[in-house]
């Protein structure tokens, strides 16, 4: 009776490995969020307040969440290579930096972010701009990256686009009251 059970117990842990596997190899890692707004300034003029990180902590999400958040700046703001690291004891936050990678003056910055706590992870993120009438621009920020095998498995249950899209939206709602007042 005893050896029966254990081999059911085998039998299904091992039904249960193979389905994680059979997953890992079948469920899209791959996410993206993006959001826009359109403020009422000239494409210029949002650009050159955009492309500055520093810039970030006046309207971005996430300084609001802790204002005691410990912030570290390298390099040159607003030029490829400036690094923005920050550590805050809110879970939430964790520890990390943002790197920008490359701009496309005028047009689109491109940014690195690497996080380090809760978890290890690298994505790309970007904001575009782009003129939407006279004196109003769109911006169009977003971000992307993967989830290795097997924890893509996740996927399934968690939507990335609803985690991190709302704290966008926000962000892009913060940046256009500061910049149109």
């Amino acid at each position: 009776m005893l050896k029966k059970i254990l081999i059911a117990v085998v039998a299904l842990i091992l039904l249960l490995v193979a389905a994680v596997v059979i997953l890992a190899f079948t469920v899209n890692g791959e996410y993206k969020v993006e959001r826009e707004i359109t403020i009422n300034k000239p494409k210029a003029e949002v650009f050159s307040y955009i492309k500055m990180l520093k810039n970030q902590n006046d309207w971005g999400p996430w300084a609001k969440k802790d204002p005691n958040m410990k912030v570290e700046y390298r390099g040159t703001d607003g030029a490829p290579g400036f690094v923005s690291a920050w550590k805050s004891d809110n879970s939430d936050l964790g520890e990390g930096e943002q790197e920008i990678k490359k701009i496309a003056d005028g047009e689109r910055v491109d940014t690195e972010l690497r996080f380090k706590k809760p978890f290890e992870a690298t994505n790309n993120s970007y904001m575009l701009t782009e003129a939407a009438g006279e004196n109003q621009t769109k911006v169009k920020w977003g971000f992307s990256g993967s989830v290795p095998k097997p924890f893509n498995v996740m996927c399934l249950f968690i939507n990335m686009d609803k985690m991190v899209g709302d704290e966008f939206q926000e962000g892009l709602n913060s940046l256009k009251t500061k910049l149109e007042h």
